[in-house]
């Protein structure tokens, strides 16, 4: 008979997703995880992998709970060139919340972990691109409803927005103040045209 798990995964996977955010990949240990989420290191092997697979799984809970989240909202309720400087409002208003400077941990993860790691550098990767994904549905939306300029092009906007994204996202780790990142967004909306 299998034995029932003795701690409850969610919470234990946010507590990992909390030490992995903090401290980053390399500077987190097994015992470090496995003291943030309550469970001895034996459970953590047993109930994730190990490390590496943990971080795999912290990752996609990461993404599901802000990123994909986050765009699922603003495409629901917002017009296109909307939902775009919303996302970016968003981001910015979170990175000043953030009295640790924590970050994004997908863009500490491509910064940290990517160059070392090919395989987690896939992962990381494949999120960076659903967020220039949703940047290029919405451009292109926008250009077709009327609300960016009919000859933008929307690959090589949306791949600057994810550039400017992943720059706010760093200068907001060093403490940078609100017009400062404001003004690394400012150029890339007016790529989109004027607000309606």
């Amino acid at each position: 008979m299998a034995r029932l798990r003795e701690f409850d995964e969610d919470r234990a996977l946010d507590a990992a997703v909390d030490c992995f955010w903090s401290r980053g990949y390399e500077a987190t240990s097994v015992r470090d995880l496995a003291r943030e989420m309550g469970i001895g290191g034996a459970s953590l092997y047993n109930a994730f992998g190990g490390k590496r697979a943990l971080f795999v799984r912290v990752l996609e809970r990461y993404a599901n709970r802000s990123t994909r989240e986050r765009i699922a909202r603003l495409e629901a309720g917002h017009r296109p060139s909307e939902a775009i400087r919303a996302f970016l409002a968003e981001v910015i208003d979170r990175s000043l919340k953030d009295r640790d400077c924590k970050g994004c941990l997908l863009v500490n993860s491509a910064l940290d972990v990517a160059p070392h790691d090919a395989g987690l550098g896939r992962a990381v990767t494949a999120y960076l691109e659903e967020i220039r994904a949703f940047f290029r549905r919405n451009v292109e939306a926008a250009i077709e409803a009327g609300e960016t300029p009919r000859g933008t092009d929307a690959e090589a906007l949306s791949i600057h927005l994810l550039g400017v994204l992943m720059g706010m996202r760093v200068l907001a780790r060093t403490g940078a103040r609100r017009h400062t990142l404001e003004a690394v967004v400012r150029p890339a909306l007016d790529l989109l045209g004027s607000p309606q």
